[in-house]
């Protein structure tokens, strides 16, 4: 059996179902490696404001390590040196050597075990997540540069370069990497949690909506995330406002440094009353919020290399408006068939796809969102497992 090792910055709801599965599944000896107990303890989020800690089970089902951060053992993930574990390099040398796949290059402790992975005999895959269409708004210094540390650096000790979608695999080939090196890795979330609280929730929607205080009437337009400036929450007010479709209700789930500038704006607009704010909600309880809403907007800027919130949304049938520079707009997006797709910042443009979902006649409407769940359905942790079997054990 080959010994198959995953290394995280963190515990992370999104990753922790693919360690599961291939567990289970019993094709590969897998192994996870975590660098930080966040998510799993209570550990500061700068980007929520506030010490976040996941109420779902993310450590069951598969074996699991955390190794010792020089940096202190209860310190946050944040920038590059936030991560610094030396004992990486005596752990896989110590294993019987196999495929290490290490989820970006964002921290020291990545780099190391790439680099040093690779010295040791292992066959090294990456798994990243830059967006090409990013990377074209750098100064063209920076590309340079970058292309310069990654593809005439580091990428020459990878072997496999796991790719999460278009964007991402335009970025490798960008950066020189050959088509036959990369694997197709969608970014998912948990389908079949999601899937199955939907057919809980939906009985209910009336029910349902009464406990989140929203009117059971209402055309609900939903927003899921940090409310921080890359994800541009403050658009989608905007165009709410303009959109002036009556009946329709307006919900924040997330928290963040902009939290005060959206009620602030929204009484300016005189639409507080249409703007509900519902803080951070965890896992257990964030499905409720994707079942009794209407359509689902994301409308993020540069930074956004995915945005798996759209994948949650999708899950629950929902349509789907999308920025541009959303990393999955260009996946997860059939334009005039799940959703549509609007040009980054362009509020005017938000505006007009917003008006004509909230006035689709509903038949149109749910049709989007069937669509939606058809599209997200083949996004599961079930492919990655399946394209890294073909790539990994023919190698």
């Amino acid at each position: 059996m080959r010994r198959l090792v995953f290394l995280y910055s963190h515990p992370i709801q999104y990753f922790a179902p693919l360690s599961r599965l291939a567990h289970d599944d019993g094709t590969f000896d897998v192994w996870t490696l975590y660098c930080s107990r966040q998510g799993v303890e209570a550990l500061p989020d700068a980007e929520f404001g506030q010490a976040v800690q996941w109420d779902i089970p993310i450590l069951e089902g598969y074996r699991s390590v955390f190794l010792k951060n020089w940096r202190g053992a209860r310190r946050p993930v944040g920038g590059f040196w936030s991560l610094i574990h030396p004992g990486v390099v005596e752990w896989l040398w110590k294993q019987p050597r196999g495929v290490l796949i290490v989820h970006g290059w964002g921290y020291f402790t990545h780099v190391l075990a790439i680099i040093a992975g690779k010295l040791l005999g292992y066959r090294i895959g990456l798994h990243g997540e830059s967006n090409w269409r990013h990377e074209q708004l750098l100064p063209h210094w920076k590309r340079r540069l970058k292309r310069w540390l990654l593809g005439k650096g580091l990428f020459r000790f990878v072997d496999d370069f796991l790719y999460i979608g278009e964007e991402n695999r335009q970025f490798y080939l960008q950066m020189g990497v050959p088509e036959r090196r990369l694997i197709f890795t969608p970014y998912c979330v948990d389908n079949a949690r999601f899937s199955s609280q939907r057919a809980a929730l939906r009985e209910d929607r009336a029910g349902l909506r009464h406990r989140l205080g929203l009117p059971e009437n209402a055309l609900v337009v939903l927003f899921s995330g940090k409310l921080i400036p890359k994800k541009r929450p403050l658009d989608l007010l905007e165009a709410f406002h303009r959109a002036n479709v009556p009946n329709a209700v307006l919900v924040y789930v997330g928290e963040g440094a902009l939290r005060a500038d959206i009620e602030a704006r929204a009484r300016a607009l005189g639409i507080a009353e249409r703007v509900r704010m519902a803080g951070f909600v965890n896992q257990s309880a964030i499905g409720q919020y994707y079942a009794a809403a209407d359509v689902f907007v994301m409308c993020s800027g540069v930074g956004e290399t995915w945005g798996l919130s759209t994948n949650e949304a999708m899950n629950f049938a929902l349509p789907v408006l999308l920025s541009d520079l959303t990393g999955c707009a260009a996946d997860l997006c059939r334009p005039g068939i799940n959703g549509f797709v609007f040009p980054t910042g362009n509020v005017e443009a938000l505006t007009e796809r917003l008006h004509h979902l909230l006035t689709l006649p509903p038949e149109d409407c749910a049709a989007m969102g069937r669509a939606s769940q058809a599209i997200v359905s083949t996004y599961c942790y079930e492919t990655i497992l399946e394209n890294l079997k073909k790539a990994l054990l023919n190698a």
